[in-house]
C-alpha cells in the first residue's frame, strides 16, 4: 500500500488523526507533544500515527498536506494545521468550535482552564 494511500484510508476512517513524532503516550519532539497534550488533556478521542516508524508515511504525509513539517492535525479528514495553528487555535477557542461542529467530544472545561492559563 502506498503512502499516500494509507495516509487517506486513515484519515477517513477515524474524526480526529494527529501525525506526529512518538506516541500519544511518550512524543519524540516538542512540536508534537504539544499539540499531543492538547488534545490529550481535552479528552479527545484520536489516532495517533507516528512518523517515525516509516520513513515512507513521514515524507509522504507532507506532499498529502503540502505542508512541510510535523505534527499534522486532521479533523474528520480535513487538514487542519500543525503546532503553531493548533496552538493559536486553542488559545482563540476555534479549536473548540471545529470539535462542535464536526461533532467530535471534548472537554470544554479543560479547554477553558488552558485559556485561563495562558491568558
Amino acid at each position: 500500500m502506498s503512502a499516500e494511500t494509507q495516509i487517506k484510508e486513515t484519515v477517513t476512517n477515524n474524526d480526529v488523526v494527529l501525525f506526529m513524532k512518538g506516541t500519544k503516550s511518550m512524543p519524540q519532539c516538542g512540536f508534537s507533544s504539544r499539540v499531543a497534550g492538547v488534545l490529550n488533556f481535552m479528552g479527545v478521542d484520536y489516532a495517533d500515527i507516528n512518523v517515525l516508524a516509516d520513513e515512507n508515511l513521514r515524507q509522504g504525509i507532507k506532499e498529502y498536506s503540502d505542508w512541510p513539517t510535523i505534527p499534522q492535525l486532521y479533523v474528520k479528514g480535513e487538514f487542519v494545521g500543525g503546532c503553531d495553528i493548533i496552538t493559536e487555535m486553542t488559545l482563540s477557542g476555534e479549536l473548540d468550535e471545529l470539535f462542535a461542529k464536526e461533532g467530535v467530544s471534548f472537554d470544554k472545561e479543560a479547554a477553558d482552564k488552558i485559556r485561563e492559563a495562558n491568558a
